[in-house]
């Protein structure tokens, strides 16, 4: 009802008919029709005039990788949003103060065990850390259970052992690596961390099931937008980078650790599967493989992306490297020792 139309029906009170312009929207057209029937004509248009040009086999290649990436880590994604929604709208912050250790340096690795427990891959383990941050708990808690969970989980560790049959050292070994890098991490970050250089989510005043649904919208907007920046950077290198250069690093020992630490960043696959790639990469070394095991549920781009729009570019700009450098020698170390 418009305001005049008001004003016409309370000078008219008297009647008991409302007057003629009551409850009659404005002539003027609505946009949104038009809007709607130029997108379908672009469409179209577009169709006749791009089609022939997107036929390559490079293109198609990128497209094929992109869908992938975003399919096989949007339930994941989703599995988060719903778990961070719960953690923010329904569990209070006194749990977290009982489940936890008070002592900082005492509840990174209490948190970056906790990891084993939660099936997921890394783009649910964002906005589940997101949501443990917003209800009080040690970002650098939060962080080691970010980095832990998509690595050390039971969905992950089984993948590994089908993917190596009757090499159990191989599971051991990304277990412990993982868990060293996520603990590490956490007590650096600890250490030598700024409040500043982390953007901290607010923990809303509102409980119940309201908050719980206006808590799941708004992540799963915010982090879906950037997993599919990620996605779009993954399939763009994935393209990019010829198959030939890794075979002709793979039989030099430290650089094959090193490429294939730096593929894991590039393929961003899923944490759930990435063991069966890595055991097809028969010509590089289980240190090698291990490197790759531990560095993509840490540090791969759509993670990146993930975590520079949930926590802020600084942040991602000093964390990204410190995971990754740490990932690399420990799982070095680690494949020395047990491989």
């Amino acid at each position: 009802m418009s305001d005049k139309a008001l004003l016409d029906w309370s000078a008219e009170a008297d009647s008991p008919v409302p007057p003629a312009s009551w409850g009659r929207r404005s002539a003027a057209a609505p946009l949104l029709p038009w809007v709607f029937a130029g997108l379908v004509v672009a469409l179209f248009a577009g169709r006749s005039l791009f089609a022939p040009y997107l036929t390559s086999p490079a293109l198609q290649t990128w497209s094929t990788i992109f869908v992938a990436v975003c399919v096989q880590a949007l339930p994941f994604l989703v599995l988060g949003v719903l778990l961070s929604a719960a953690i923010t709208a329904l569990v209070p912050p006194s749990f977290w103060t009982r489940a936890l250790p008070r002592r900082p340096y005492a509840a990174v690795p209490v948190a970056g065990a906790a990891g084993a427990v939660l099936p997921g891959c890394e783009c649910a383990s964002v906005p589940v850390a997101s949501g443990l941050m917003a209800r009080g708990v040690t970002p650098a808690a939060a962080l080691a259970f970010l980095l832990a969970s998509p690595a050390i989980n039971p969905v992950v560790l089984v993948s590994t052992a089908v993917a190596f049959p009757g090499r159990p050292e191989m599971v051991l070994a990304r277990f412990v690596a993982s868990l060293a890098v996520a603990v590490l991490a956490g007590w650096l970050w600890l250490r030598f961390g700024r409040t500043e250089w982390l953007r901290v989510p607010r923990a809303s005043a509102e409980r119940g099931w309201r908050a719980f649904l206006a808590a799941m919208r708004h992540d799963l907007l915010h982090a879906g937008g950037f997993l599919v920046v990620g996605g779009i950077a993954a399939a763009t290198l994935n393209v990019l980078v010829p198959r030939s250069w890794l075979a002709a690093v793979a039989e030099v020992g430290w650089l094959s650790v090193l490429v294939l630490a730096l593929l894991a960043v590039v393929l961003s696959i899923c944490s759930e599967a990435d063991a069966f790639v890595a055991a097809s990469l028969t010509a590089f070394s289980p240190t090698a493989k291990l490197a790759f095991l531990v560095v993509g549920p840490m540090v791969d781009l759509k993670l990146i992306a993930l975590q520079a729009g949930t926590f802020g570019r600084s942040f991602a700009a000093r964390f990204v490297p410190l995971t990754l450098a740490l990932a690399i020698v420990v799982s070095a170390v680690t494949g020395w020792v047990l491989l």
